[in-house]
């Protein structure tokens, strides 16, 4: 969840419930007034918003399910089972599901043979051969089934806009939105996929993904430091893995696992959907009930057992490239649910935001040291223990240390002095300011919604962390700096110009 986003969508709430009002208790009892909670017997959680203002409506199902809930073998699923959900179902996307469900399990089979014999410990190259051309052989017969996007086809000729859909390290959400007249397809729709999904087409599509990791990941300079860093970073935690997966992975998921992993963790309990729009909830509640109701409760899976220890030592990747030079720096922080998560929104907003923050000022306009430089926290998700960090690009001529030296001058600072009044202000004054400028759609505050249940429990978090914001003191700000901002809490990142050499990366304890 982006922090700026945050408060961007409770600029809606205050716009559309309380425009004259200061946000307080009052704005919260409006706002509860238009929203109902309607959760099914499965565990499936709906918010109603009605915001009769137009004849439309938005909506964002939220999964509590990322890369963390992948294991070694498996990693990059959740994003597959992302791809996946816009393939179909028996109902759509196919000419004869009857077909095509004895053409799938040819296909899984002959498939199941071919990589049963290429990680054998010594594959027979002649019985691959011929393996492979039986899948291939299979994989056409089972596509003579398929409708091409037919899912998206339907909603788009429905006056549907904006879907789309993501994948991140502890969620997977669903999104776009459609007429008020259109409710009942929307019921039909969302649940068909979320009850009996088919993986259709799930090998042609694990080359797609495949392809994104080469050109986000494999051949951008960038992506191999950033996944240097993230696997160094988190020792233990499934954090370090990558969202879209490893190669070797990618390579050998399966139909099968994704079934698996799809029955396991999308059980209906792990699903938030947040509705705003010109939607009524007497009458959206009973279509909830006789669509989404159809999906069975199942167990949900235990928690994560593994907890990330505490760093004891610094770390180090240096990436050697030929490419713009880079540095990170990140420090562990607690999960974005923690009361402590306001203070480092505070210490974002004191460092980075805004051409008069310290680093910019420092970095980018006195000493010219960097180009850009901006700090984050929530990285790479929220639902646990994560990072806060500072990206810098170094200007040209200017090594990677001349960067880290001063960056660390301006950490110091935090940890020892108060920060100003006026900074202080500053960051209040612009968190409220958020509240009038942006994100002031339907599918905004959809979006935001869903999310604040799935990592609270309780959407009303959306509008109390405004509350939380604004009693951040200095001695917090310094508190948190000196708890964080440690050498062996410290990992960093560098990315090394080197022309004409080929990439390498190293790892220092």
């Amino acid at each position: 969840m982006n922090r700026n986003s945050v408060t961007c969508a409770l600029a809606l709430l205050l716009l559309v419930f309380a425009a004259a009002a200061p946000l307080a208790a009052q704005d919260l009892a409006s706002f509860e007034a238009k929203t109902k909670v309607h959760v099914l017997q499965n565990g499936w959680t709906f918010i109603i918003v009605e915001r009769p203002t137009a004849p439309v409506f938005s909506f964002a199902t939220v999964a509590d399910v990322g890369s963390a809930q992948e294991v070694p073998g498996i990693t990059g699923l959740a994003h597959m089972f992302e791809h996946m959900a816009f393939k179909g179902t028996p109902n759509i996307g196919t000419r004869d599901f009857a077909g095509e469900k004895k053409a799938l399990d040819a296909l899984e089979a002959a498939y199941q043979a071919w990589q049963a014999e290429r990680l054998a410990p010594q594959p027979d190259a002649k019985k691959l051969e011929r393996l492979l051309a039986d899948f291939k052989t299979k994989q056409q017969t089972a596509a003579g089934f398929v409708v091409k996007g037919e899912f998206d086809d339907i909603i788009t000729r429905e006056g549907g806009v904006g879907m789309n859909a993501s994948t991140g390290a502890d969620e997977t959400r669903y999104f776009y939105s459609l007429p008020a007249n259109k409710v009942e397809l929307f019921a039909f729709l969302e649940s068909e996929r979320f009850f009996h999904p088919v993986f259709r087409e799930f090998y042609e599509e694990r080359d797609v993904v495949m392809e994104e990791r080469r050109m986000s990941t494999e051949s951008q300079p960038i992506g191999r430091l950033v996944e240097q860093f993230t696997s160094a970073a988190f020792a233990a935690h499934p954090y370090h893995q990558p969202a879209i997966g490893y190669t070797s992975d990618l390579q050998s998921i399966t139909m099968t696992d994704a079934e698996r992993f799809f029955q396991t963790e999308y059980v209906p309990s792990r699903l938030t959907t947040a509705i705003v729009g010109d939607v009524h909830a007497e009458t959206l509640i009973p279509i909830l009930d006789q669509y989404f109701g159809r999906i069975p409760a199942r167990p949900a899976p235990p928690p994560l057992r593994t907890v990330e220890p505490p760093q004891v030592a610094e770390k180090t990747v240096v990436l050697e490239d030929a490419s713009q030079p880079m540095y990170l720096e990140a420090y562990h922080k607690p999960a974005s649910t923690h009361p402590d998560q306001a203070v480092y929104d505070a210490i974002d907003d004191v460092l980075s935001t805004g051409r008069t923050s310290r680093l910019y000022r420092s970095l980018v306009r006195d000493k010219k040291l960097a180009v850009d430089v901006e700090s984050f926290s929530g990285y790479p998700g929220e639902k646990y223990p994560n990072l806060w960090a500072i990206l810098a690009v170094p200007a040209f001529g200017v090594s990677n240390q001349q960067v880290q030296t001063a960056l660390r001058e301006e950490l110091e600072k935090l940890k020892g002095q108060d920060v100003t009044d006026e900074e202080m202000a500053r960051f209040k004054a612009r968190s409220k300011a958020n509240l009038i400028r942006s994100l002031r759609s339907n599918q905004g505050l959809a979006s935001q919604l869903a999310e604040y249940q799935r990592l609270y429990g309780d959407w009303r978090e959306l509008f109390r962390y405004i509350d939380r914001l604004d009693k951040v003191t200095k001695a917090d700000i310094r508190r948190v700096a000196g708890e964080a901002f440690r050498s062996e809490n410290r990992t960093v990142a560098m990315l090394v110009n080197k022309p004409g050499d080929a990439p390498q990366a190293r790892t220092q304890p």
